[in-house]
């Protein structure tokens, strides 16, 4: 696949700007969430761009499409956790509905990118 710039894949652009609402939205979370839902979260949601760079950053198209299946992962993860939130109450329907749409569009690119780059592997 040759050279790759993580920069230059749409799916990682949105994936940092999903990151970006969820820390906005996390830090309204309770005081006593900060080291349980919400660093999870927070976690989750960084991996999924994380991973996407570096590995772009891999030399082979293999070593690519396991660090997309990772980020495909965290993605899956943010989702869950973020169904937790709303259930409790930490999340509004609103941002919910908003998040997960941003969620999916990033899940469905992400397993067009790996189709693809496994078409070469």
């Amino acid at each position: 696949m040759g050279i790759r710039n993580f920069r230059d894949y749409t799916v990682w652009k949105e994936s940092v700007d999903l990151a970006t609402m969820v820390y906005q939205i996390t830090g309204d979370m309770p005081w006593f969430e900060k080291k349980g839902l919400c660093d999870q979260l927070q976690r989750a949601v960084v991996s999924i761009n994380s991973n996407i760079a570096e590995g772009a950053g891999r030399i082979s198209d293999n070593e690519f499409s396991h660090f997309l299946s990772i980020s495909l992962g965290s993605a899956f993860e943010t989702e869950t956790q973020l169904i937790i939130a709303k259930n409790i109450g930490y999340v509004s329907e609103e941002q919910y509905e908003s998040i997960m749409s941003r969620l999916d569009s990033i899940e469905k690119q992400l397993n067009g990118l790996l189709t693809t780059v496994r078409g070469h592997v």
